[in-house]
């Protein structure tokens, strides 16, 4: 068997033994055992099951749900430098230590991350916040600033989000 290219894929208990050593083919996929209640152990390498027996329509909403997790989750861990951003705890995390994060500081750091060129006070203040860009206000540089010194003092890191004359950037 080849890598997987395909969203899921369904394995009956009779055939459980012949996949068992194709399974790390399948690391982007959706595994599912369709067994009888009493094989639903062999869970551990697959990512959900099905109770046999079942219905088309039962099959149709346990793969779709179960999608729809993987996605959400994949969604929730961003890479950012050396970095990983877990929107759902709102942390920062890096070896075994981490920082929480606000909610517009996720914003903050995930609007550097997908830009590529630095963005400008004004682009932050309407990005973020939704401000005019003709609003008198400081927010971002304090956002920034406070977000900064949270990630030097528990990473020892003062180059995360860096700054020229045309804005901020990662």
């Amino acid at each position: 068997m080849e890598k997987a290219d395909f969203d899921a894929m369904i394995c009956h208990e009779i055939e459980y033994k012949k996949i068992t050593k194709y399974i790390n083919n399948f690391n982007n996929c959706l595994k599912i055992l369709a067994c009888s209640k009493s094989k639903m152990e062999r869970k551990t390498i697959f990512d959900t099951f099905l109770i046999l027996p079942t219905s088309v329509d039962e099959i149709n909403k346990i793969v779709e749900n179960e999608i729809a997790k993987k996605k959400f989750n994949r969604n929730s861990s961003i890479n950012v430098k050396s970095y990983t951003l877990d929107k759902n705890e709102k942390k920062l995390l890096k070896e075994n230590m981490f920082v929480i994060l606000t909610e517009k500081e996720i914003q903050l750091i995930e609007l550097f991350l997908y830009s590529k060129k630095p963005i400008s006070k004004d682009k932050i203040l309407s990005s973020v916040w939704n401000y005019s860009s003709d609003a008198d206000t400081h927010t971002v540089e304090t956002h920034i600033y406070r977000l900064r010194k949270k990630i030097n003092e528990k990473f020892l890191d003062s180059k995360f989000i860096l700054n020229d004359k045309e804005g901020y950037y990662l």
